[in-house]
């Protein structure tokens, strides 16, 4: 079985089309994710808050300063109790406390700030560690089919990069909102009370904004999902290069496997290009108008101070809460664009999230503990397309205990027909029955427990050897870890090694010789103890030598198990009981299998 779990030309499925999903229902899906930190959230909103009232006292010390310190205007009650005014004045006090007052203000504003980002940061990466691993759960649920259909790559992009979308959208893009929002209409109500015919015309852009700010979202978010989707194509290519470097260097593929890459990566480069100038344009836009709403406030003030109907210090007042108040709305403006940037992501997170496993589990699923190992194929039908045929009407029984021998041609189905006794696929047609029962109505987990499976490239991952013999079972003890290496004949060239058991393979096993993966493979099907064995071309990537030492240890193995065992070489099916020869969509059950061998030969 190969690490995708076939052999065989496949035909994958095309995608279902599904319902493009509106941005109130992808926001509305965010923040159900972000709902287990909604105290946090609270926390880094209440935060936010501040920011409002924070703004509104910027201005007031300088407004005291130019017209009670510099000028003759009379304090407001509050304060006039706390200082004497003398005939040159309120004096050097009065000076010294506004001064203190501005930068108290401004310190406490810096301090939210760092505050806020702190603890923005820190939910928003445990938002999205958590959502993470949720995807990374799903996508081991979902089945080979869509895998084969899919490709890793695409799964990786979105778990790695638009799952921190999650951040952006509940963190960020919408507590900033909210709170730019609680801001402008904060500057609005104080702006109407200090000068009404000012406060309309810095209104009077805001319609504009908005209308400018929905007609971005509209056009932006499908572009915003094709880049994404022209990156993940990308990253498809570096996986490609890099899982099969051995290839390419060995070809001297490597400028080819370049300019690939850097076509699929050229076409994001624009795109993204094309993005940022239409980014750069709509903050012109809104740059541009609330340049003229800023002109239009300063032309009138100042004739209104001329005439008398103004004070200079509530015109700069108004001016610094004018700055302030088209802030919120640029933070508001900005946030649309970074909003459809993250949704588009979130979406496309939330597209993994919805795919359905093909192999389902029913609800009241029964449990096993060790099947005895009696399985019957009953007019199995099944075709990765729906359409084509890789098996049709097979139907064989296999008795506990009992070894079958699996040939056929490349693309036969041999691999097929194994995949379907694990349940990586469901048949299309018939069914397939361990001890009497359907495998369907088993719970995955207990079904798949039942089997051990050897491939022909051994599977190991970048850990320890120890670790990589328990695999099959995590909770194994050393000695256990142990025993099972000397049954596969992998003790004595691990205890040679510098670090013994605790030797880091490096990345799929490539520290190691292909007999040696091949044996910790065994030893980790000894530890694992199945009742029900797979065998797919074990030895066809070792030498003879070695294959002979390890069909011995296969001997061992197979002992007292139902085993099935693909192999293009009869000799090394000698040990079946029973031959199955895949040809033509059918299964040919050929019997005794010893005086086969002895008749035919080596395929």
């Amino acid at each position: 079985m190969s690490e995708q779990g076939q052999d065989d030309t496949e035909h994958p499925a095309p995608p279902a089309k599904r319902r493009r999903s509106s941005d109130l229902q992808t926001l509305l899906r965010v923040l159900r994710e972000a709902r287990p930190y909604r105290g946090l959230l609270l926390l880094s909103f209440l935060l936010g808050l501040l920011a409002a009232p924070l703004a509104l006292l910027q201005p007031v010390p300088l407004k005291v300063i130019i017209d009670s310190v510099l000028g003759s205007v009379e304090l407001p009650g509050f304060l006039h109790d706390w200082f004497s005014r003398g005939p040159d004045g309120y004096g050097a006090s009065l000076l010294v406390v506004a001064v203190v007052a501005q930068a108290v203000v401004i310190l406490l504003a810096q301090l939210q700030s760092v505050a806020n980002s702190l603890l923005q940061v820190y939910v928003g990466e445990k938002i999205s560690l958590g959502f993470r691993a949720k995807l990374l759960n799903h996508v081991q649920r979902l089945s080979f089919a869509f895998h084969d259909r899919r490709g890793t790559h695409d799964s990786i992009y979105r778990i790695q990069y638009d799952a921190t979308s999650i951040q952006g959208v509940a963190v960020y893009s919408v507590i900033s909102f909210v709170a730019a929002s609680i801001t402008l209409v904060s500057m609005v109500v104080v702006m109407f009370r200090i000068d009404l015919e000012l406060a309309l015309v810095s209104m009077s852009v805001l319609p504009l904004l908005f209308g400018f700010s929905r007609a971005y979202a509209k056009r932006m978010k499908p572009r915003y999902k094709h880049v994404k989707d022209l990156e993940s194509s990308a990253l498809g290519v570096v996986q490609e290069i890099l899982t099969g470097f051995r290839v390419v260097k060995a070809f001297g593929r490597e400028q080819h496997e370049q300019q690939r890459f850097l076509e699929h990566s050229s076409a994001s480069v624009r795109e993204r290009v094309r993005l940022g100038i239409a980014e750069g344009a709509f903050g012109l836009l809104v740059g541009g108008t609330t340049a003229l709403g800023t002109a239009a406030v300063i032309y009138i003030g100042v004739r209104n101070v001329q005439e008398g109907s103004l004070k200079l210090g509530e015109l700069l007042m108004i001016v610094s809460y004018l700055a302030q108040l088209y802030g919120p709305v640029k933070t508001i403006s900005k946030n649309v664009s970074g909003l459809q940037k993250q949704l588009a992501s979130a979406e496309r997170a939330f597209e993994l999230l919805d795919e359905v496993p093909h192999i389902a589990e029913k609800p009241h699923a029964a449990a096993i503990g060790r099947a005895r190992g009696a399985i019957a194929i009953d007019h199995v039908s099944f075709a990765y397309d729906g359409q084509n045929n890789v098996l049709q009407d097979v139907s064989f029984a296999v008795r506990p205990g009992e070894r079958i021998g699996i040939v056929g041609r490349t693309g036969a189905g041999k691999t097929t027909l194994v995949s379907l006794l694990t349940r990586f696929y469901a048949p299309d047609a018939g069914s397939i029955l361990l001890d009497g029962r359907d495998l369907s109505d088993y719970k995955l987990a207990d079904l798949r427990n039942q089997f051990s499976i050897v491939l022909q490239e051994p599977v190991l991952f970048s850990t320890s050897i120890a670790d990589n013999i328990a695999y099959a079972r995590p909770d194994a003890s050393m000695d256990e870890i142990v025993s099972a290496a000397k049954a596969a004949g992998a003790h004595d060239f691990i205890v040679r090694m510098d670090d013994g058991y605790d030797t880091v393979v490096g990345e799929r096993g490539n520290r190691l010789s292909g007999g040696e993966r091949q044996r910790i493979s065994l030893a980790r099907a000894f530890l694992k103890n199945a009742p029900i064995l797979v065998l797919d071309e074990p030895t066809s990537s070792v030498d003879v030598e070695t294959e002979a030492s390890i069909m011995g240890t296969m001997e061992r193995l197979m002992e007292g198990r139902t085993t099935f065992m693909i192999a293009h070489r009869l000799s090394t099916l000698r040990g079946c009981d029973r031959l199955l020869e895949l040809s033509d969509k059918q299964v040919t059950v050929r019997e005794p299998l010893a005086r086969l061998a002895s008749e035919g030969g080596a395929r």
